[in-house]
C-alpha cells in the first residue's frame, strides 16, 4: 500500500530545480569519466569538482524553496555514486593505476566499494545522526582529495607512473575514511540566510581570490587538510574523554 503511495505521488511528476542540479552533477561525473578515458586529467578533475559544486546547491536549494522529495533523495544519492564514486576512481585508475595490474583496480575498487558504502549508510542515517557531523569522511571531500591530487600532478607535468605507490595510497586510504567512524564538521549549523558581519564577506573574496591563484593545489589542499582533520580531532576528543573519566574516577570516593 505504502509502495502504491510513493508510485501515484511520483506520477504526479518532480520537483524540477533541484533536480536539475543533481542532474548538472551526474552530468560532470560522468563527463570526468569520459575525459579519463581519453587522458585528458585536467579536465577530468575539473569535472568532478563542477560535480562537487553542483551537489552542495541542490539540497540547499530544495530546502529553500521547499522542495525536497524522496525522489530528489534517491537521484541525489545515486549521482554521487557516479559523480564521487566511480569517477574518482575511474580517473585515478587511468592516471596512474592500471599500470599496476591487479593491485591498481583493487585499489580503485576499494574507493568505490567505501563510496557506496558510504551512501548506503548515510541514507540509513538520515534523521538519526547528529547533523552537526559526519559519520566518515564524505565521499565529495574524498572525491576531491583524489582527483585533487591527479589535477595537481597533471598541471606539473608529473606522469602517474612515477606516483603510482602514492595513489595506491592515497585512493586506498580515502576509502577507508569514507567508512571510518571518524567524525567530520558538515558545517550544516551555518546559517546561510542570517545576517553575518561584515568580515566574513571580506573572507569569502579572500577565498576566492586564493583559489583562483592556483586552483589545483589550493582545492586539493583544502580537502586534504579537511580529510586529515577528522582522525587528528577524533583523537584529541577521545584523549578528553579519557582524561575526564579518569579525573571523575579520581574524585568518587573509594568504595568500602
Amino acid at each position: 500500500m505504502e509502495r502504491e503511495k510513493k508510485i501515484l505521488r511520483l506520477g504526479k511528476g518532480i520537483y524540477l530545480l533541484p533536480n536539475l542540479f543533481t542532474t548538472g552533477a551526474l552530468f560532470a561525473g560522468f563527463y570526468a569519466i569520459i575525459m579519463a578515458t581519453q587522458d585528458r586529467f585536467n579536465e577530468a578533475a575539473i569535472g568532478v569538482f563542477v560535480a562537487m559544486i553542483l551537489d552542495s546547491l541542490d539540497g540547499r536549494v530544495a530546502r529553500l524553496t521547499n522542495t525536497q522529495s524522496a525522489f530528489g533523495a534517491e537521484y541525489d544519492s545515486l549521482s554521487d555514486m557516479v559523480s564521487f564514486g566511480l569517477a574518482p576512481a575511474l580517473v585515478m585508475y587511468e592516471w596512474a593505476l592500471h599500470g599496476l595490474g591487479k593491485l591498481g583496480w583493487l585499489a580503485a575498487f576499494v574507493y568505490t566499494a567505501g563510496a557506496a558504502l558510504r551512501l548506503a549508510r548515510f541514507n540509513t542515517q538520515v534523521g538519526i545522526a547528529d547533523k552537526r557531523y559526519f559519520q566518515g569522511l564524505p565521499s565529495p571531500a574524498a572525491a576531491g582529495v583524489v582527483v585533487g591530487l591527479v589535477w595537481v600532478a597533471d598541471d606539473y607535468g608529473i606522469s602517474g607512473h612515477t606516483l603510482n605507490v602514492l595513489a595506491v595510497a592515497v585512493t586506498i586510504l580515502m576509502g577507508l575514511l569514507m567508512v571510518s567512524n571518524i567524525r567530520y564538521n558538515s558545517f550544516k549549523d551555518l546559517d546561510l540566510r542570517g545576517k553575518v558581519p561584515f568580515v566574513a564577506v571580506l573572507l569569502i573574496v579572500l577565498a576566492f581570490v586564493l583559489i583562483s591563484l592556483d586552483p589545483p593545489q589550493v582545492l586539493f589542499g583544502v580537502l586534504l587538510l579537511y580529510a586529515l582533520a577528522g582522525p587528528v580531532l577524533t583523537l584529541v576528543f577521545l584523549r578528553k574523554r579519557r582524561a575526564e573519566r579518569r579525573a571523575r574516577s579520581a574524585q568518587s570516593p573509594p568504595s568500602t
